[in-house]
Order: C-alpha cells, then sequence, then structure tokens
C-alpha cells in the first residue's frame, strides 16, 4: 500500500476510447488518503457525458488489495489491484465481461491501456489513458 504514495495528488487526464474514435476526451483525476491511510480514495470527472464520473476506494481487504469503484452510471465493479511504484495492475475476472489494466508510470506521467474480454479468451483494447500531474 505504501507505493500507492506515488498516485497521491491531482492528475489531469485524456482518455481515448475505440467507440469515440479521432476523440480526446479531458478529465481530471485526484487521489487522496482517506484519514488513518488505510485507504486511498480515487476521484475521476471527465467533460464528457458518455464517460462516466467515478469514485474508487483502494485498500487491503484481508490480505488483498482492492479497488472498489462506483460510478455515475450506477455501476458497482470489485478489482484486483497491484503497484509497484512504477507498473499499474488492475483486473477483474467476470464471465462475460472480464477487464484489465496495465498503466506505466514514468515521471509526472502514468498511461496505459484497459483491456476487455467478453469471451474469456479474446482480449480487446478498451479505453486508452494518459494521466500527467497536475501544477
Amino acid at each position: 500500500m505504501t507505493e500507492l504514495n506515488r498516485l497521491v495528488g491531482a492528475w489531469e487526464t485524456e482518455a481515448t476510447h475505440p467507440a469515440f474514435p479521432d476523440m480526446v476526451v479531458p478529465g481530471r483525476t485526484t487521489f487522496e488518503w482517506l484519514a488513518g491511510e488505510k485507504f486511498l480514495i480515487c476521484r475521476s470527472d471527465t467533460t464528457h457525458p458518455d464517460f462516466p464520473d467515478s469514485v474508487s476506494v483502494i485498500g487491503d481487504f484481508e490480505g488483498q488489495v482492492e479497488m472498489h469503484y462506483y460510478d455515475s452510471r450506477g455501476v458497482h465493479r470489485i478489482y484486483g489491484l497491484a503497484f509497484d511504484g512504477a507498473e499499474l495492475k488492475i483486473w477483474r475476472d467476470h464471465p462475460g465481461f472480464s477487464q484489465r489494466l496495465s498503466a506505466r508510470l514514468e515521471g509526472d506521467t502514468l498511461s496505459g491501456v484497459w483491456q476487455l474480454s467478453r469471451d474469456d479468451s479474446t482480449w480487446d483494447d478498451d479505453l486508452a489513458f494518459t494521466w500527467r500531474r497536475a501544477a
């Protein structure tokens, strides 16, 4: 959990999605520790109505780091999460709708691509993003 300190703060974001070719959606993401530093709160907002705003709670739940995700569509999902200070991995295995993220932190930039599997074997690129630490 201490490696997550590298994410604390505000980030300016850009996202692209295959459903919206040639469109870059700007936004903002912030990470802050809840008092006691047992849970990290992540809030993400975008300027596009088709991209949901979200809040996530990241913590160690019985020895497994998880991210509990909630968004403006009413969606709630639980993901596994690992971060070694340079590589962020997030995943969710769910029959018919599995997701995984691999992202890399280099300096003040975090970038990665979410992938989606609807058949439990083939993975397609989904949401791609770049976060830059806000000044």
